[in-house]
């Protein structure tokens, strides 16, 4: 089974430089291992989802941009999540303030092309299917 993520998780998106911490908002009232709990909807942009850095990706304009500037060397820019859809899939089981509860095994996808990944949920004690 996969363990509960919560305030703190660390996460890794495939195309950014340096790991982030997921942010779950202090209306958020479930707790566990004594932290905020998340659920799928904890996928907004610089609310939920920090910055990875620099960012790697040709489908990111500005990474584009810089690299076509560039000559053709690839020219990582600051990292800007850009996160629109839920985190996929959850624990369907587990439902969280009417959304399925987040696992460290779903996947976040970016717009431009980076998955991103929980390398650590936050707590190691409380698990969900």
């Amino acid at each position: 089974m996969a363990n509960q993520t919560v305030m703190t998780a660390v996460l890794q998106c495939s195309f950014g430089v340096a790991p982030s911490s997921l942010v779950v908002l202090p209306m958020r009232t479930v707790m566990s291992g004594n932290q905020l709990a998340a659920n799928i909807m904890d996928h907004v942009p610089m609310a939920n989802i920090m910055p990875f850095g620099m960012c790697q990706s040709l489908a990111n304009p500005t990474v584009a941009a810089a690299t076509a500037a560039a000559l053709g060397v690839l020219t990582p820019m600051p990292c800007i999540p850009a996160t629109s859809s839920p985190w996929v899939p959850g624990a369907p089981t587990v439902i969280l303030q009417n959304f399925p509860a987040l696992n460290d095994s779903s996947k976040l996808m970016c717009m431009w092309a980076g998955v991103i990944s929980i390398n650590f949920a936050g707590q190691p004690t409380h698990q969900v299917p």
